[in-house]
């Protein structure tokens, strides 16, 4: 681990990564300490005030804290990305595999499931499966899990492929080695790390996600901070003060430039081949 660590600070791309996740993580799920008020705590008398000293970025329509209001917002983003997503990658480790030692058939049928869902685009099937469950935290996670799931499933079908028929593990079937062994020793340690690589880079995928739908208002429901939530209070009163349509974007940018850069240098340090998969 310091090993890696030592890589990613090594060059600027890396460092300025890490640093800005570190510090999205930190704020986010310090919410509650970092927060000088709390994040739905309406004063109307400080509506859209200017930063200052007591309101670090201003205050909303409501007179609520901005800054508050994101540090919060922050928390149910990352809960929605990490959560999405790790579930996602044990999908597509099981079915990738699945796909890759299965039959023929078997395959086919897998792949033919993913294309259909990756058909769609994302938006919009994201709001068609919101307008049949309403919106609600576990609404967006499920709509992240069904179309992430699929691409996480494809690299592991060809990352077990190029295992499975690699020399070696030809020669470990041949000398006898229990497949479960072979599973455990050699194929999930290959795909696991291009995995996490992918995972890094889709957090601010998700992340956008969430906050579009809040944005449009059906994603998280008030009084719940979210990123999305902010922006669209600061579009409908961005005459009045362009504060709070700063305090919902300037997160979204610091986080999706945290995590591509991060992402970047981990997968230039663990595998760079990984980068014809995403480019």
């Amino acid at each position: 681990m310091k090993k890696i660590i030592y890589e990613i600070i090594k060059e600027p791309l890396g460092l300025i990564g890490l640093t800005l996740v570190s510090l999205v993580i930190l704020l986010s799920f310090g919410a509650d300490l970092f927060s000088p008020f709390e994040p739905s705590q309406i004063n109307i008398r400080d509506k859209l005030q200017n930063p200052s000293l007591v309101h670090i970025l201003g205050t909303d329509q409501l007179g609520r804290d901005l800054f508050s209001r994101v540090l919060h917002g922050g928390r149910i983003a990352l809960k929605v990305a990490l959560i999405s997503i790790f579930i996602s990658m044990i999908i597509g480790i099981v079915v990738g595999i699945a796909a890759s030692i299965g039959k023929k058939w078997l395959d086919n049928f897998l792949l033919f499931i993913f294309d259909t869902i990756r058909s769609f685009p994302t938006i919009m099937f994201a709001l068609a499966i919101v307008t049949l469950f309403g919106p609600s935290l576990e609404t967006i996670i499920f709509i992240v899990i069904l179309t992430q799931s699929p691409i996480y499933a494809r690299i592991v079908r060809t990352q077990t492929l190029m295992v499975i028929n690699s020399e070696y593990i030809q020669a470990e079937k041949v000398l006898g080695i229990n497949f479960m062994r072979l599973m455990v020793i050699h194929i999930i340690p290959n795909v696991v790390g291009p995995l996490f690589i992918l995972a890094s880079m889709d957090i601010p995928f998700v992340i956008a996600i969430e906050a579009g739908l809040s944005f449009l208002g059906m994603g998280v429901r008030p009084p719940i901070p979210s990123w999305g939530s902010i922006l669209n209070d600061g579009y409908s009163f961005i005459d009045n003060s362009p504060w709070p349509l700063i305090a919902g974007g300037l997160p979204l940018i610091i986080t999706t430039i945290g995590f591509t850069f991060l992402g970047e240098r981990l997968r230039d340090i663990i595998d760079p081949k990984l980068k014809k998969y995403i480019n």
